[in-house]
């Protein structure tokens, strides 16, 4: 089914929202905050305790994700303010994003705060972004428009990362006093691009069909809460999985966020780590098209565990790692299982759920995957305190991998699609 040019422009307004927020994911996260974090707001503290000092962070903004976004999420279900809720999420954590480029030396408070706020923002307005597929396109053409969406969100993160990691290695040819200040412009760079890439969302996309707003919103938002949970404890293959996904998920977005931390505490040099991650960003798309191939011919639990073994082996190698090359090695493997296990936990737990309500279990898988990290960072970063030694964090992230394995094996094999 082809789309029409209106169609097509829509489609490419919501795709380009991914391509925007990317950037925070990527640059952020993942990449030159949590360097800065140690380097520059944390040089009071051990490696070990500014690495628990971020763990914490990413813990707080998953933590207020789980509380806040099941009714956030219902509320604007119910009210047609998708786009509305959005936009109110992104763009001030845009601007608290290039905020971040003001906070001095040592203020490893202030810094962790804006941080958190902005982490808090785009995982807040990625749930909308989700719901708003559905009003987009045909349902035949929701995996291929996904698809579109996930691939332009890897190329975008990227290719802003490339040029931030250029200006900090060659500071001096764009005109700044030193690498730091050029890493410090990258957090404004990344806010005014999220911003800038959000717009056409913001006029393009269609708001859904409003239903209910105000206080009748917040009591039909609630009422539609208790109905899915109420369905989740009928249907035992799906609950057994959102448990393994919330665990092993958790996993993979610690790996993400503190991978360039732990790092940085070993003493590996910024430039390496930097290099790294920019391999796991061009590595995670077509690592995660090869897997779905894997997926559709052994299954796509099978695929996952593959990748769940992977992500172990990582965590082992990990905790021995010594030279730079062994970094860049971790960070293409990390690249193979990261798009792997994400692309093949949709299309696994898309045959579980009942059909007919596809919209409100994938709601809630949303929310499980968008508060991922919750659990791995704090205890990443205590485990590094209280064993004495960043590398025995490593066992933080065996032991969510591990967890969630387990559980996706007790999956009932007459329910389970890969059988």
């Amino acid at each position: 089914m082809k789309l029409g040019g209106e169609r097509r422009r829509v489609v490419v307004a919501w795709a380009l929202y991914d391509w925007a927020n990317s950037a925070f994911a990527t640059v952020v996260m993942a990449g030159i905050f949590p360097i800065l974090f140690q380097d520059y707001w944390s040089a009071d503290a051990s490696p070990a305790q500014a690495n628990l000092r971020l763990g914490w962070a990413n813990g707080l903004a998953s933590a207020v994700i789980v509380l806040i976004a099941p009714l956030a999420g219902a509320m604007a279900d119910r009210a047609g303010r998708r786009k509305q809720a959005l936009l109110g999420f992104a763009l001030p954590a845009a601007a608290l994003t290039a905020a971040l480029a003001w906070v001095p030396a040592g203020a490893s408070l202030p810094a962790a705060t804006l941080f958190t706020l902005a982490v808090i923002g785009f995982m807040a307005a990625n749930l909308f972004y989700d719901a708003l597929l559905v009003g987009i396109a045909p349902p035949a053409r929701w995996h291929a428009i996904s698809g579109l969406g996930f691939g332009v969100g890897y190329l975008g993160g990227g290719l802003v990362y490339l040029l931030c990691i250029v200006a900090i290695m060659h500071p001096a040819m764009l005109g700044f006093g030193s690498a730091t200040d050029a890493a410090l412009a990258a957090f404004i760079v990344t806010g005014v691009w999220w911003a800038l890439f959000s717009l056409p969302l913001a006029f393009l996309v269609p708001e859904p069909a409003r239903e209910r707003a105000g206080a009748a919103g917040l009591a039909g938002g609630l009422r539609q809460l208790r109905a899915t949970f109420a369905h989740l404890r009928a249907y035992r293959p799906v609950w057994l999985f959102l448990l393994a996904y919330f665990l092993y998920i958790d996993g993979v977005g610690t790996t993400i966020r503190m991978a360039v931390a732990y790092g940085r505490s070993l003493g590996f040099a910024q430039t390496d780590l930097m290099l790294a991650l920019l391999i796991t960003q061009f590595v995670g798309f077509p690592a995660a098209l090869l897997m779905g191939v894997v997926g559709a011919r052994l299954g796509p639990r099978r695929g996952i565990l593959m990748g769940l073994t992977l992500y172990i082996g990582i965590a082992l190698w990990g905790a021995f790692i010594e030279a730079a090359w062994e970094f860049y090695a971790i960070a293409a493997l990390v690249g193979v299982a990261q798009g792997g296990v994400q692309a093949l936990s949709r299309s696994f737990y898309a045959g579980l759920i009942p059909a007919a309500r596809a919209g409100e279990f994938f709601g809630f898988y949303n929310v499980l995957g968008k508060s991922a990290a919750l659990i791995g960072p704090p205890l990443f970063g205590a485990l590094g305190v209280w064993l004495g030694d960043v590398r025995y964090s490593m066992l933080a992230l065996i032991a969510v991998f591990l967890a969630g394995a387990l559980i996706l094996t007790r999956i009932d094999p007459k329910e389970d699609p890969t059988r």
